[in-house]
């Protein structure tokens, strides 16, 4: 999908797939636009380094929030949802939805926590600098390294969280799209 100054966001948004978190607009735009459409739980919880946003643009979700005065947020269309910086979230769609994330360019540190499906403790976190790494490169080898080692889906309880079925998520075909088209833009 090439980013572009002016988007119409449902035409895109049907070639978008869950927790994309693709870029839409122009590389310099600051902030930048990252669209979703999400049709499943997020399988963990997200934590910027920098503050941003969740736009609702379709469809309906709450946004789980941890370490934070708020737990959650119910989401419909137009809402727009503050998430300060270092508070780990998670989106989970209750209809098929089309979301934006306003995030800085610059985005900074950034992390994934997994927890335990059963009894809510963290199973596993790691953060990862996002100017070193895409997002999405990120998404991929952190959910693979999570679905490789039954210890860290295995719960103090005593519950193991199953494995993440990756066959829908598209992280990794985005990073190559994005890194083709930013080689190009730099000829």
């Amino acid at each position: 999908m090439p980013r572009r100054n002016l988007i119409d966001t449902f035409e895109a948004a049907k070639h978008a797939g869950p927790y994309d978190e693709y870029p839409v607009l122009l590389e310099s735009a600051d902030p930048q636009l990252h669209l979703s459409r999400n049709d499943r739980p997020q399988p963990f919880l997200l934590t910027c380094g920098k503050d941003s946003i969740l736009v609702q643009m379709s469809g309906a979700s709450r946004i789980e929030m941890r370490d934070s005065s708020v737990l959650y947020f119910d989401a419909v269309p137009g809402d727009y949802i503050y998430v300060p910086a270092g508070t780990p979230h998670r989106i989970v769609p209750s209809e098929a939805s089309v979301m934006y994330r306003y995030k800085a360019c610059q985005a900074g540190l950034e992390a994934l926590t997994f927890t335990c499906d059963s009894c809510g403790e963290t199973l596993f976190q790691e953060t990862w600098d996002t100017a070193a790494e895409m997002p999405q490169l990120a998404y991929q080898r952190i959910v693979e390294r999570f679905n490789g080692d039954p210890a860290l889906r295995t719960c103090s309880c005593g519950h193991e969280t199953p494995a993440i079925d990756l066959a829908d998520y598209r992280w990794k075909a985005i990073a190559e799209e994005l890194s083709a088209t930013e080689a190009e833009e730099a000829w």
